[in-house]
């Protein structure tokens, strides 16, 4: 390279700081958040970076270099305001009022070319005015289970936030829940939006209808702008009642969060700390701590360790994420009418049905279109046998995905080899499957196929596979093992 060419490259401008960036959430003012300095670490190693998410800024990874992710997401530069967010929220059922962004701020906003406004929010990258007696700072560890979890959702099809970027700072943390002294980084969210349920909670905790109602018309004009559009009224008042547009916002947030809800649930997925500050407005799921894809389907499977009760068990998630949708009500009735939300609420489990029955269908390899007594006594069976039998979650429908014949139609004697056994229970699977499939058509076989692949991957991070690719992390900086795992869940 000539001299000529390295002070060219040295001028190059950063993609990231040369995107337009959008002041939406600046243009609520500082009722709702904080503005914050970024920390300072001593060391800035990138071990993530998320080329996938590049496409959706318009931007090519191949002119996206390591330093420039370093530059913007390391060191912070070149983007001000750093907004820490106001929230309350209850936790494990119990209302706290000392909570807000205490490890993370919102970074920046930006239009994705779909058309869509995004948030980079970090995690690890300082101490802020809500960090109590915390550091504010995210272990290397942690990013890393994030990472992961994130694009393990996202191949799995539920709607999840994802890391833009992971960098190791240098810094060494204590912990109680991992070996100490411990590594520490900062992550980069990708996330449509970080305001949660807590943050209409610390609203109405305060007394402030007017903020509420502010909020609330903001989080429409951006996340649903549609119901600003030309929609049938809900009522014969007319349009244009900004009131019918706050009851059909909270009767699509009751539809989205039953849908992500049956998204978990079919994936196996335990998010583990369910509070209402870890609940999107948008109906996203976000925030990955003690996370665990369940092993077997165990309804009292408990991914964290301090769980004591069970509350965020795998199976309660259906119940808890309606009861989150409850409490976010109280806020709300100051300017939606309480009846409205009831009526909108009481659809909830009808809608979370509908879904998890569908996608259950789906990791089975059945369409939309079968009869409804038929695909329910199937899901219905699937779940007893997947109890009963105890076998691995995940490698039941692997081993689904990859024995799956034609002759299975003609015969079902011929339906999943390995699960044979003389249990009735499994002889009447056998039967009810081959019951569906008399209304799929030779045609509809292969689209059977690629539904399961696309539902059933065979590689599924659960804990031991994220300890097994730790240790090398841990023992020897050897992170190939961590960059294969991601390459595996992409692939397959």
């Amino acid at each position: 390279m000539t001299v000529a060419d390295s002070a060219q490259a040295q001028k190059r401008a950063n993609p990231f700081l040369s995107l337009n960036l959008e002041t939406a959430l600046e243009s609520l003012g500082e009722d709702y958040y904080d503005i914050v300095p970024a920390a300072e670490f001593p060391q800035h190693l990138l071990r993530f970076r998320n080329d996938e998410l590049l496409q959706k800024l318009g931007l090519e990874s191949s002119t996206v270099t390591d330093e420039d992710f370093i530059e913007a997401f390391g060191y912070f530069q070149g983007v001000r305001p750093f907004l820490a967010l106001r929230y309350h929220g209850y936790q494990f059922g119990e209302y706290n009022p000392n909570l807000g962004d205490g490890r993370g701020f919102v970074y920046a906003q930006v239009r994705g070319t779909d058309g869509k406004l995004y948030d980079f929010g970090t995690k690890g990258s300082g101490r802020t005015p809500y960090s109590r007696h915390a550091d504010g700072r995210l272990t290397l560890k942690g990013g890393v289970r994030e990472v992961l979890a994130a694009e393990m959702l996202h191949r799995m099809g539920v709607r999840t936030s994802r890391c833009l970027s992971l960098v190791e700072t240098g810094e060494q943390l204590w912990r109680g829940d991992e070996p100490s002294p411990t590594r520490s980084s900062v992550m980069i969210r990708f996330s449509e939006s970080h305001i949660r349920f807590g943050t209409f909670e610390r609203l109405h905790y305060l007394g402030r209808k007017d903020l509420i109602q502010k909020l609330l018309d903001w989080v429409i004009a951006h996340y649903y702008p549609h119901l600003n559009d030309t929609l049938p009224p809900l009522t014969s008042s007319g349009t244009g009642n900004p009131k019918e547009n706050y009851a059909r916002f909270y009767q699509e947030l009751v539809q989205r969060v039953a849908t992500l809800t049956a998204q978990w649930m079919a994936a196996g997925f335990c998010h583990a700390v369910l509070n209402t500050d870890n609940m999107s407005i948008t109906g996203e799921s976000f925030d990955y701590g003690p996370f665990a894809f369940i092993p077997t389907y165990n309804l009292k499977f408990t991914a964290a360790y301090f769980d004591y009760y069970g509350r965020y068990s795998y199976g309660n998630q259906p119940a808890i994420c309606r009861w989150n949708l409850q409490m976010l009500q109280v806020p709300l009735k100051a300017v939606i009418d309480e009846a409205d939300m009831e009526a909108a609420l009481e659809e909830y489990y009808d809608h979370y049905n509908r879904e998890y029955r569908q996608l259950m269908l789906s990791k089975l390899g059945f369409g939309e279109e079968m009869p409804e007594e038929a695909a329910t006594e199937l899901v219905q069976l699937t779940l007893q046998l997947l109890a009963e039998s105890q076998v691995e979650y995940p490698e039941f429908f692997w081993q689904l995905r990859q024995q799956f014949s034609p002759e299975w139609r003609e015969n079902s004697d011929c339906i999943f080899g390995p699960m044979e056994t003389d249990s009735e229970l499994f002889a009447a699977w056998q039967k009810a499957y081959f019951h569906l499939l008399q209304f799929v058509g030779t045609a509809d076989l292969e689209p059977m196929r690629e539904r399961m692949a696309k539902y059933n991957p065979q590689t599924v991070i659960l804990r031991p596979k994220i300890e097994a690719i730790w240790e090398p992390i841990a023992q020897e900086d050897n992170w190939q093992p961590f960059y294969d795992l991601l390459n595996q869940i992409k692939k397959d």
